[in-house]
């Protein structure tokens, strides 16, 4: 059974007439007829009796609601997936980490509203992990976030780098780690940490640094915002690894102090905490994902292109030279 054998049945049915159905379909006498036969081919009985009047047998006329049904069903469909490509959609989800939703976004969002006033952007803070898998199972329609492979490097995902930016440490103004200008790992090792919840991309990566050290990693305690993060360090002992956009305003905090960490390679000593495997240059890549299908929807394309367009300039413009000079010296 095809959509143009119903829709052609449904039209004689309200003309009452195979001619009249013709003219109002656009197609020639013969082909109404054939699709009708056709499908009362498939159905093995009559749907109209032929006589000057096309009326309908009783066969007819219980298929009527259920062919009314069928084809409303497909024009809602493809009113509905019309209105997609339009741009017509009601909402766009997106999902980012802390430090961009922070720094970064606000220009994005506020000329997104401007361009699109019809659509709901709806803005979620989440954890690199946790938001890849919402994105992966369709509940948000772009991502902000540190990469994982592990989630980006599905055939479906359109990803592009952002930036890549340095590691640094978060410590209280009076910290002891505060007399080194770049802290050593030996050093570092040694004091308990404030770390990302679970789900979030910077609690596995500073896990899987020390892992590679050979190191233990005191996470003492766990938090999910940056204020947090400051208000807990600003305390005492406690330190945290955290990525250089996420210190921001930090910086401008002198209760807090900020150090970049030694070159593992620079250190003497670095066989002595097993660190073969470390990464020498600490940084984290932070990625812009949505999938290929969704840039055929014009108002997460537009998103898209206004997030490259807005954050790889500001986080040139409040990171960039610091950034480019920690990573030479690493």
């Amino acid at each position: 059974m095809r959509l143009e054998q119903l829709q052609a049945f449904l039209c004689v049915a309200e003309t009452g007439s195979f001619q009249q159905a013709a003219g109002q379909c656009g197609v020639t006498q013969s082909t109404i007829s054939r699709q009708v036969q056709g499908l009362e081919a498939e159905l093995g009985l009559s749907l109209f009796h032929r006589t000057a009047h096309a009326k309908l047998t009783l066969g007819g006329e219980r298929l009527l609601p259920h062919a009314r049904k069928i084809c409303q069903t497909w024009q809602n469909a493809t009113q509905e997936l019309g209105d997609l490509l339009a741009g017509k959609q009601p909402e766009l989800c997106v999902a980012a980490i802390h430090s961009v939703c922070a720094s970064y976004l606000p220009p994005v969002l506020q000329k997104f509203c401007r361009d699109y006033p019809e659509v709901q952007l709806r803005v979620t803070a989440l954890g690199s992990d946790r938001a890849l898998k919402v994105l992966k199972d369709g509940l948000v329609d772009v991502a902000i976030v540190m990469n994982n492979r592990y989630f980006t490097q599905a055939p479906e995902m359109l990803v592009e780098v952002l930036y890549n930016e340095p590691i640094e440490v978060l410590m209280a103004a009076g910290h002891p780690l505060t007399e080194y200008e770049r802290v050593p790992w030996q050093e570092l090792i040694c004091y308990p940490q404030v770390v990302f919840k679970d789900g979030y991309g910077m609690q596995r990566m500073v896990q899987e640094q020390f892992g590679r050290m050979g190191a233990k990693l005191q996470a003492v305690l766990e938090l999910n915002t940056l204020d947090a993060f400051r208000g807990v360090v600003r305390q005492g002992e406690l330190i945290a690894l955290l990525p250089s956009s996420a210190l921001v305003e930090a910086r401008a905090d002198r209760t807090l102090a900020i150090r970049s960490i030694e070159n593992l390679r620079a250190n003497s000593k670095v066989s002595a905490i097993g660190s073969a495997g470390a990464d020498p240059t600490w940084t984290r890549e932070v990625v812009l994902v949505t999938t290929h299908d969704r840039m055929q929807i014009p108002p997460i394309a537009h998103f898209y292109r206004l997030v490259r367009e807005f954050v790889m300039p500001q986080f040139e413009a409040l990171n960039g030279a610091k950034t480019r000079e920690l990573i030479r010296e690493l």
